[in-house]
């Protein structure tokens, strides 16, 4: 197959976190990579950071109707969208019996309705060009129940499900389509988290065989191994990285 000179990356919740992480590794390997949130400060002030390879667009995900314009003026712009890296989600954690079906919509919309939607449309001109690199970001709670987060769990098993799909229907016309499940990785939000509750903290690092939290970079750097022409037998794969997490005792 003619793989194209120029990969342009897309990247969302590109601005923070695992995103951000990855959009760092990406640009770091020449990649034109957008990065798409909602937050037009965070975007700027990460592209800022890490150069003009990085472009930030500012950009709900959740506004469907808008994704097919979005995606033809990237291109229009940038060149041919050779990677999507879905990574743009929310959480909510409450007890089952509290959750609203509006919070439950909501999280279903954000994590997999617009996955859908912007991988349509960026599949879309990947078929024409016969090549692309799609990465979805699953989680650990698609793997094992994690109480209080029953709409992110039923979102993450969701989006494993249209990986192996995606994967079965695409990739005979050599679009890859992969998923990554991080497992306790430490950023920010996770610090916040376990710093505030000990005994949730030890009971995550005793089942973790390698004894530690992972950090964004390890996300990054299978995110871009998946990438690569290293990774081109790969496709409906869902890769944990987790430091053994869901597996240990």
């Amino acid at each position: 197959m003619d793989i194209p000179k120029k990969k342009v990356a897309i990247i969302t919740g590109g601005a923070s976190g695992l995103g951000l992480a990855m959009a760092r590794k990406f640009t770091a390997q020449r990649l034109t990579t957008i990065i798409i949130g909602r937050d037009a400060a965070k975007l700027d002030a990460a592209a800022q950071d890490l150069g003009p390879l990085c472009v930030p667009i500012a950009f709900d995900v959740n506004n469907l109707a808008q994704v097919p314009a979005l995606v033809q003026d990237i291109v229009r712009q940038h060149g041919f969208i050779a990677i999507l890296v879905n990574n743009a989600g929310i959480n909510l954690k409450k007890p089952m019996t509290e959750v609203s079906d509006e919070e439950f919509q909501r999280i279903l919309l954000t994590n997999v309705t617009s996955v859908f939607a912007l991988t349509r449309a960026v599949a879309k001109g990947m078929l024409a060009e016969k090549y692309g690199c799609i990465i979805n970001i699953s989680s650990m709670a698609a793997h094992y129940g994690l109480p209080g987060v029953v709409p992110y769990s039923a979102s993450k098993a969701a989006i494993e499900g249209m990986t192996r799909t995606m994967a079965v229907e695409l990739s005979p016309q050599g679009i890859r389509v992969n998923c990554i499940a991080p497992g306790f990785i430490a950023t920010k939000m996770s610090a916040t988290a376990l710093d505030s509750d000990p005994e949730r903290k030890r009971k995550v690092l005793s089942r973790t065989p390698m004894g530690k939290l992972g950090i964004p970079d390890d996300v990054a750097n299978v995110a871009y191994f998946l990438t690569t022409d290293e990774a081109a037998f790969m496709t409906g794969a869902v890769i944990p990285v987790d430091g053994g997490n869901s597996i240990g005792f």
